[in-house]
């Protein structure tokens, strides 16, 4: 997870800020699919 959103999701959380948690969960969510994952090196 990159630090900037990892820190915005702590802010969030410490506010109480449920519209930006879940802006941020999506964020997350479409980042993670989007980004090319090489699972060949942590297979064994």
């Amino acid at each position: 997870m990159p630090q900037w959103l990892s820190s915005q999701l702590m802010r969030a959380f410490q506010q109480k800020d449920l519209r930006q948690i879940r802006l941020l969960n999506d964020c997350w969510f479409i980042y993670r699919t989007k980004e090319p994952r090489d699972d060949s090196a942590t297979t064994v």
